[in-house]
């Protein structure tokens, strides 16, 4: 299976352009991320990870409820962000993605088998 924590890319741009005050906000969300979310992609699920101080949960999607997988590229294509729509309508969004185009096509491969 794969691991993957947020790409360190977005937390450094982030914290890098937090030294103005409108991107601060950000930068906290950043940092956030960086600390407290793990991504895992198994043979059998999606899960999304978040062990906050003020937050401890896990979600979990097998690939048979995905319907569609939407991801974009941000930091030159370096990282991106992708939203999975499950087939309730419920939706799994992953920030900072590292090898989310490679992600992208694993979470297909196993939804179609």
């Amino acid at each position: 299976f794969h691991r993957a924590a947020p790409h360190r890319g977005d937390l450094a741009v982030n914290l890098a352009l937090g030294i103005t005050l409108l991107w601060l906000p950000l930068s906290v969300a950043a940092l956030g991320r960086g600390l407290f979310v793990k991504y895992r992609f198994t043979d059998r699920r999606i899960s999304v990870i978040t062990t906050a101080p003020w937050q401890n949960e896990q979600l979990d999607a097998a690939y048979e409820e995905v319907s569609q997988v939407v991801s974009i590229g941000r930091g030159v294509g370096a990282w991106g962000d992708m939203v999975i729509t499950l087939r309730d309508g419920s939706k799994i969004e992953m920030r900072s993605l590292p090898r989310f185009k490679e992600m992208e096509a694993y979470i297909l491969a196993r939804r179609d088998e």
